[in-house]
């Protein structure tokens, strides 16, 4: 499939069906996060999974969009590793790094025919209590991920698109 239709195609999900994800095409999506650029090549990334009823009942008890996803990828940095802007006090490249991993997985889970949705409704000190994560580690958003039920759907917002002429302007 060109990359193009890969992108037109997926749409976020909210209506997963139980049946698990093999381990097989999780460890590929897991690679794809892996694989991903990052500034200076840091790999700040960290990965949790989260599939046993009780870490998929901690992430609902953060936030209500996970929408009964029969797995959830917790997407964090490590603060320590990040690359930080000499130039520009404060700012490093955490969030950024984590985009690039979250988007990359959520097409190679779409290229697998397991649906995503990217969740950052929630606030990042009370995910990093309820999984009692290191200091350094910041969480930045979840991806969940499961097969479609026969009631998935695009959201009507799926169809809403700026124009190409809206979003390009050449300096």
């Amino acid at each position: 499939m060109d990359f193009l239709d890969l992108v037109n195609k997926r749409y976020s999900e909210r209506f997963f069906d139980n049946i698990p994800i093999e381990q097989e095409k999780l460890d590929k999506i897991l690679e794809s996060g892996r694989l991903i650029p990052t500034a200076c090549n840091y790999q700040p990334q960290k990965f949790y999974v989260l599939k046993s009823k009780k870490s998929l009942e901690l992430a609902a008890s953060v936030t209500p969009f996970t929408y009964n996803s029969p797995l959830i990828i917790l997407i964090c940095y490590d603060k320590n590793t990040v690359w930080k802007n000499k130039r520009e006090d404060g700012y490093n490249s955490g969030e950024q790094d984590i985009a690039i991993a979250a988007t990359t997985m959520m097409y190679e889970a779409e290229s697998l025919g397991i649906h995503s949705l990217w969740i950052r409704g929630f606030n990042s000190k009370t995910a990093s209590e309820a999984f009692n994560l290191p200091e350094n580690i910041v969480p930045g958003m979840m991806l969940a991920l499961g097969y479609p039920s026969e009631k998935s759907k695009p959201s009507d917002w799926h169809f809403k698109r700026k124009s190409i002429k809206e979003l390009v302007v050449e300096l």
